[in-house]
């Protein structure tokens, strides 16, 4: 459900999921948070150099996209894009949307709050950190909704999204992001 590698292919949900299902349907990932691509997003998402969003971007093309009506990206702060100066999870639905050409739906899910970075905090801090900073901004009633990210790690962010979405009437919605982080 929640994309959380597994060291064998006979696993199919964490013991996260079964505690405490996620309001999303599905959740996938290109791959895993490390190497090369780790050090890609890092340069990309830290260090300013936007245009490997279109590389990048193209990986997320070869998932199954049918039945999606909208995209909608994780959204940033005012000050974490005034900091960032781009929103790493649009510049990639941007490249979904202009290939497959689903709509992306860029204001109707925002940050409200002001939060700390959650690199470094632990799950139930991502949890506190995030609750109640996305606000829904319009009526998704009906709407298969694919939620994209760059990186999901505890999973908090497309949880709390998710919630948001579905409280504003979405029908489902699925997570797609480039990798994984592996928080076993």
């Amino acid at each position: 459900m929640c994309s959380t590698p597994f060291p064998s292919k006979y696993s199919e949900i964490c013991s996260a999921c079964i505690k405490k299902p996620p309001l999303f349907s599905k959740a996938v990932s290109f791959s895993l948070y490390e190497g090369v691509l780790a050090t890609a997003i890092n340069l990309y998402k830290f260090h300013g150099i936007k245009r490997l969003y279109k590389p990048l971007g193209k990986f997320l093309l070869e998932f199954d996209m049918t039945e999606i009506d909208a995209i909608v990206p994780v959204p940033l702060s005012i000050n974490g894009l005034r900091n960032r100066g781009f929103n790493q999870s649009l510049l990639l639905s941007k490249i979904i949307s202009d290939n497959k050409k689903i709509p992306i739906i860029m204001d109707g899910l925002t940050k409200q709050k002001e939060t700390p970075a959650q690199i470094g905090l632990s799950a139930k801090e991502r949890v506190l950190n995030l609750r109640d900073a996305f606000v829904t901004k319009r009526n998704f009633f009906g709407l298969k909704i694919m939620l994209v990210d760059d990186v999901m790690t505890t999973g908090t962010t497309v949880r709390e999204c998710s919630k948001k979405l579905l409280k504003a009437g979405a029908a489902n919605v699925r997570v797609l992001t480039l990798a994984r982080a592996n928080s076993i």
